[in-house]
């Protein structure tokens, strides 16, 4: 059984670890996924100041979502799963606990910027290819723009 939550500041280091591994699944090597740390690392203050929702099974977490808003905007800026838990329902979840709380706060669309292998997963709930934007980890590497419009 998976119970959601509110994420809690003090666990900014597992959420990152969670993040590294589940962004790990793509077959990225260490090099890159050491250049991703910045972008993939959770800290206290943005737990704090974003909506982060944390999926746990057997007390052990094992997803995360961080959602910003932005007035009528919103972004999905992480959702990570752990890998052993991909494909038990736990990304759509947290992926339509982000879209009710953006629509909730009155986004009419939401944005995320994720990572090619994440498309079709996109795609299934929903979202639109809405072009390319620059990594933020990865200088002259290209992602893909997904949209949920709400």
């Amino acid at each position: 059984m998976i119970d959601f939550r509110p994420a809690r500041a003090d666990e900014a280091a597992v959420l990152t670890a969670l993040c590294l591994r589940s962004k790990a699944v793509w077959g990225y090597d260490q090099a890159f996924l050491d250049a991703c740390l910045p972008e993939l690392s959770m800290t206290p203050e943005n737990i704090t100041a974003s909506h982060v929702r944390v999926a746990e099974s057997g007390g052990r977490v094992v997803g995360v979502a961080c959602l910003e808003i932005h007035g009528r905007d919103a972004e999905l800026d992480k959702l990570f799963v752990e890998p052993s838990q991909l494909g038990k329902g736990v990304g759509r979840a947290l992926f339509t606990w982000a879209v009710e709380t953006a629509r909730r706060s009155g986004a009419r669309a939401l944005r995320i910027d994720c990572d090619p292998g994440a498309v079709p997963f996109y795609s299934r709930m929903g979202a639109e290819e809405d072009g390319l934007v620059p990594s933020g980890s990865i200088a002259g590497r290209m992602l893909p723009r997904m949209k949920v419009r709400l």
